[in-house]
């Protein structure tokens, strides 16, 4: 990251970036996998998975606040960030990309996947798919659509990756999918700084421009989840109080759902704070209730 854009940043943020993660790549199914890791090796673990056209980045400022006694993991879904392409994608294939993850990047047992957004979709299909050999899930603000929001823009676009002439043009257009109101301008430059790469005729996007995956749908996959849970729902995000009721029931009442005050959609990038609190609050009453009597 540029220096100067952190010299007006809090000292968490700072304090957080100073503890860079240890880049990684596994192979899965023919395809090359890229993740970011944090913490000792062996040690019970996170998985982060990001949201559409996002990329492991996202979690930077997120990861070191839990590195302290767990092995924490940031993936890039094939497709995503510094991962190869595939000429086809889907939420089964990405939620085996998890676990390869999770295994390759050196968690100690079940781990607990915890995603945004799109990532949400994947965390809820590994819940579903592979909730014996997982801790547990986290799902962050994941609406109950046809499709995850991300995917309904890009559509609406070219499938041609889009080049700029200079790296500052393109990191002045990064935005997010869906757009929000507010976005703390130190997480922006980095997660922008993240998210482009040199090509031959000037700058693009990372993420695959024709990235679209044959899904099942949310609503079908909470009732099959087969680990415990907790849902994350931003006040200002894409899960309004009334799909919100249908979540729930579609958990069976029974997994705790948390509103996180004042934040958008991507609550990394308007009050990571928040969100820290939230899921440590979760994160720790689940140890207790692993205690043995």
């Amino acid at each position: 990251m540029d220096p100067t854009a952190t010299e007006d940043a809090p000292r968490w943020f700072r304090t957080a970036l100073d503890e860079p993660p240890v880049h990684g790549d596994t192979e899965v199914e023919g395809a090359r996998v890229h993740y970011r890791a944090w913490g000792e090796e062996g040690r019970p673990g996170l998985v982060l998975v990001h949201g559409g056209a996002a990329h492991s980045g996202w979690w930077d400022h997120i990861a070191p606040f839990f590195s302290a006694g767990n092995r924490v993991v940031a993936l890039d879904l094939t497709g995503h960030g510094d991962s190869e392409h595939r000429r086809a994608y889907d939420l089964d294939l990405w939620a085996r990309e998890v676990m390869a993850v999770a295994d390759a990047g050196g968690v100690d047992g079940p781990p607990t996947v915890i995603g945004h957004s799109m990532g949400g979709w994947v965390t809820a299909t590994v819940g579903a798919r592979f909730g014996a050999e997982v801790d547990g899930i986290v799902i962050i603000d994941s609406p109950l659509n046809e499709q995850p929001p991300e995917e309904e823009r890009l559509r609406r676009k070219s499938r041609t990756a889009k080049v700029y002439d200079d790296r500052e043009t393109i990191l002045g257009r990064f935005t997010t999918m869906p757009a929000q109101e507010v976005l703390l301008p130190y997480v922006r430059r980095h997660i922008a700084e993240e998210s482009v790469k040199a090509v031959d005729a000037g700058w693009s996007w990372k993420f695959d421009p024709s990235l679209f995956a044959e899904r099942v749908l949310l609503r079908d996959l909470l009732p099959e989840l087969k680990c415990r849970a907790g849902f994350l729902r931003s006040e200002f995000g894409l899960v309004p109080d009334t799909m919100a009721g249908e979540i729930d029931a579609l958990l069976g009442h029974r997994v705790p759902i948390v509103d996180l005050p004042a934040t958008g959609h991507h609550p990394m990038l308007d009050q990571p704070l928040v969100l820290v609190t939230a899921l440590r609050a979760l994160l720790r009453q689940w140890a207790v209730d692993s205690l043995p009597d």
